[in-house]
């Protein structure tokens, strides 16, 4: 069993059971379509992915090397994930 199979048998998402969305709705779908070299499909199912990548990889490099306004760009990029998962929440309502 890969870890695509893996990720496509995890529990399921009870907020969906419930016939409702969250801000993390696609998160999943979209890293399978990531790992299956689908990257249109996955920015399209959850747009923050690419970001938020950027984000954790940026996070890893500073706490190895401290960099010196290292917290601060972690702050900003923080901000702009937050940004595009609200404005993409709101938008699947529009």
């Amino acid at each position: 069993m890969g870890l695509v199979d893996f990720l496509e048998n995890m529990l399921s998402c009870k907020w969906k059971e419930l016939g409702l969305e969250c801000t993390g709705c696609g998160l999943q779908r979209s890293v399978i379509h990531l790992l299956r070299g689908e990257f249109g499909e996955a920015f399209s199912v959850y747009p923050a992915v690419y970001t938020l990548i950027l984000m954790f990889a940026f996070l890893g490099i500073h706490l190895r090397f401290n960099l010196a306004k290292g917290a601060q760009i972690l702050k900003w990029l923080f901000v702009l994930n937050i940004a595009i998962i609200v404005v993409h929440y709101i938008l699947k309502f529009i």
